[in-house]
């Protein structure tokens, strides 16, 4: 069994089809954790996961809606998080490659969710883009001591420091890309037992479907890169990934 631990599946991309892409999820006897971006995202992912028992929620604000969120936002993501297969807060962080809320703001919020997910002890799953200095110095402030940084794309100097907070690593299409460098050489040396796989579908695509749209079951072939990368069998990464998911996650359902 694989596991993708950051889909979209709210997008509006599965709008046309959205109950086929979770129809095919199923069949390939996966399990999916759909990551909320706002209070509403979130929502849908938590409505998802009560629907699908092979679905699981992240609620939380994405950096880019720091700036519109309702003043008791948090309330409604306390709540949010004590229902049923909610696994982690998230999707949660910092990015500065867009400018779609301010600097200050997006670390107010960063912060914020932060002690709500030590209050409720529950993992973070943290977006970090052009911000890794930044992100690193709020994590180790936060006493928070468990997460994953999803589709990590700092360097591997940096990857220690992380761990140290109890951090795992999640790598998606990037690494089937040509000139990846960077995530390539990092999920290269990375620890196994640190490692996870995701989508974050519907983008990312996976060569050889770069430029379509994403979806969960194309984990798979982000599993076999990895294989080859690690020189290891794909039925190893399935293993590997799947155990480090659970350990960090806490799946209610045995997998």
């Amino acid at each position: 069994m694989l596991v993708d631990v950051h889909a979209h599946l709210d997008d509006k991309a599965f709008e046309p089809d959205r109950d086929e892409v979770v129809q095919k999820i199923k069949e390939t006897g996966m399990l999916v954790i759909n990551a909320g971006s706002d209070l509403g995202t979130s929502r849908f992912s938590l409505e998802l996961s009560q629907k699908y028992d092979f679905i699981y929620a992240c609620v939380g604000v994405h950096p880019h809606e720091a700036a519109k969120i309702p003043e008791n936002y948090l309330e409604v993501l306390y709540r949010m998080s004590k229902e049923k297969k909610v696994v982690a807060i998230g999707e949660v962080g910092l990015d500065y490659y867009y400018d779609f809320s301010d600097k200050d703001t997006q670390k107010r919020v960063f912060m914020e969710q932060l002690a709500l997910a030590k209050e409720l002890d529950l993992p973070v799953v943290v977006h970090d883009r052009e911000a890794h200095q930044d992100t690193l110095k709020i994590l180790q402030e936060s006493g928070v001591k468990k997460g994953l940084m999803h589709c990590y794309s700092g360097s591997y100097e940096l990857v220690g420091e992380f761990m140290k907070l109890g951090f795992y690593f999640s790598f998606g299409g990037t690494i089937t890309f040509k000139n990846a460098k960077r995530p390539k050489e990092v999920v290269s040396k990375l620890p196994l037992d640190k490692i996870l796989l995701e989508t974050d579908c519907p983008y990312l695509t996976p060569e050889p479907y770069r430029g379509k749209r994403n979806d969960p079951t194309k984990v798979e072939i982000i599993a076999q890169a990895l294989a080859e990368l690690r020189g290891i069998s794909k039925e190893e990464v399935e293993k590997i990934t799947t155990a480090n998911a659970q350990r960090l996650f806490k799946f209610a359902k045995p997998i």
